[in-house]
């Protein structure tokens, strides 16, 4: 099989291509032929490493699994003994967590993975566009308890958490607003935002509105300028929290007893599903900005990194 590998960490060029052997499941197996994968904000971080603390968790002088990526989306065509939820030919989607892997043809994972049926009305590309974000999304708004009628502001919310965000807040019955470049403003209003700014006017000394949930995506913004945003009481949500940002927001806590959140999240196979009931009901939307080949992995990254994506980018591996 084919799979694309990072023998070491870098710039994206580091992606080479490789024919492995197709692996075999075991007992509590499943081997998904991979349709689709996606390249997101944690690929990349993790390629570069960024933060470099990401080494100690993943290798201190190269990536102890060379083949990257998270999300999977294809069709069941191999299965272990003691396999009881999935059979051959099932179609499934999900999350490969940290255990990465998912640049490649053919994946084995245990049939308790936080992967589901994918309904006939989500495409495979769409499958695996939807955990990486709306997991990440779902996960901190549970934390924030987020409630009817809080109002909560998405910075960064045409990014694939933002783009999750507004629409899980909205089937919350929060209050929306978006703030994104004005290029975007359509497509976040389409999706359920009840205001949008750009960034300078988020910046903007005469931004003065205060929020129950300041909710930060990409890790672009000050943690000083996303307080000055938050109601009494509120929380902050540090999506892409930098490890000097971790530091100064537990200082925060500590020190002024402000709810700020951060930190990795919690995948489960719960939320997974119910984010697929809803995609299949069509109350979520799955934003998808452009999809790449498998081999040109490296134009992939260079593209998330830049910062620029709309939602999704999604990997064609498997037809």
């Amino acid at each position: 099989m084919k799979v694309i590998t990072a023998r070491k960490y870098g710039n994206p060029e580091v992606f080479q291509s490789e024919e492995w052997e197709t692996p075999s499941p075991k007992k509590n197996e499943i081997r998904i032929k991979n349709h689709n994968s996606a390249v997101n904000s944690a690929d990349w971080r993790l390629r570069k490493p960024d933060p470099k603390l990401v080494r100690l968790f993943f290798g201190l002088t190269k990536p102890r699994q060379p083949i990257l990526g998270t999300s999977i989306s294809g069709v069941v065509d191999a299965v272990g003994l003691d396999v009881t939820r999935f059979k051959i030919g099932d179609k499934v989607f999900g999350s490969m967590g940290m255990r990465l892997g998912a640049y490649a043809e053919s994946i084995c994972i245990q049939e308790s993975s936080v992967i589901t049926i994918l309904p006939k009305e989500i495409s495979f590309s769409e499958g695996a566009a939807l955990p990486f974000g709306s997991l990440t999304a779902i996960d901190f708004l549970q934390k924030c308890k987020l409630q009817k009628d809080q109002t909560i502001i998405v910075y960064g919310a045409s990014s694939s958490v933002g783009t999750s965000a507004i629409q899980l807040a909205k089937h919350f019955g929060a209050i929306v607003t978006a703030v994104c470049s004005n290029g975007n403003f359509e497509l976040v209003k389409s999706i359920g935002a009840d205001f949008v700014m750009d960034y300078s006017e988020f910046h903007s000394e005469n931004h003065k509105k205060k929020y129950d949930v300041v909710f930060e995506c990409v890790g672009k913004s000050s943690i000083s300028s996303n307080l000055r945003c938050l109601l009494p009481g509120g929380v902050l949500v540090l999506v892409g929290a930098s490890f000097k940002d971790m530091f100064q927001a537990v200082w925060i806590s500590l020190t002024k007893r402000i709810n700020i959140k951060f930190g990795p999240i919690a995948e489960t196979l719960e939320n997974l599903n119910f984010l697929t009931e809803l995609t299949k009901n069509g109350k979520f939307k799955v934003v998808i900005d452009q999809s790449f080949p498998l081999e040109a992995m490296t134009k992939a990254h260079q593209y998330v990194e830049a910062g620029h994506k709309k939602g999704n980018v999604v990997i064609d591996i498997c037809k």
